[in-house]
């Protein structure tokens, strides 16, 4: 039986993070640690990414980042041959950054939804944000009304003043 080494991580991360699962895209190496996802040129933190996408037809990966409504979020996309552990992590450390989210219906089935995400090492308040269903207008004074209320009802529910 033939005993290899894992080949080191090329990602740079930040002091006291490990990677713990990486791959070669294209586009050069993506990782995670246990608080963020490494890709070239950004650490984004896990309670940051909005969602990430595998296709499994093309290989690709998307991720796109939280934002703000009206501004174009920023997105990645990148191409693997073979991204091991990678997805799993992913899929893991975005699932597990996700506290709290409901949806409010405003307009018969559409609304908004309110979530809460937290950073891994929980050494930082929670993150709250919206998620406007398509055809909502956040600029709306009832959809500002409501959004207001679930908020408020959302930080009750966690025990958040």
């Amino acid at each position: 039986m033939r005993v290899t080494r894992r080949e080191r991580a090329p990602i740079e991360v930040a002091r006291g993070e490990r990677v713990l699962a990486w791959a070669q895209s294209a586009e050069g190496p993506v990782g995670g640690t246990r608080d963020a996802l490494y890709v070239p040129g950004a650490r984004i933190p896990w309670e940051q990414v909005e969602a990430a996408d595998w296709d499994s037809d093309f290989s690709v990966l998307r991720v796109s980042e939280v934002g703000t409504w009206g501004v174009v979020r920023p997105m990645h996309k990148f191409s693997f041959e073979e991204p091991g552990l990678l997805l799993e992590l992913v899929r893991e450390r975005v699932t597990a950054s996700v506290v709290l989210q409901r949806h409010i219906a405003v307009e018969g089935r559409r609304g908004l939804r309110v979530i809460a995400r937290r950073a891994p090492r929980g050494d930082r308040p929670l993150s709250w944000m919206y998620e406007y269903d398509e055809g909502i207008d956040p600029a709306d004074p009832l959809v500002q009304q409501a959004a207001g209320e679930a908020l408020a009802a959302a930080r009750d529910e966690v025990g958040e003043v």
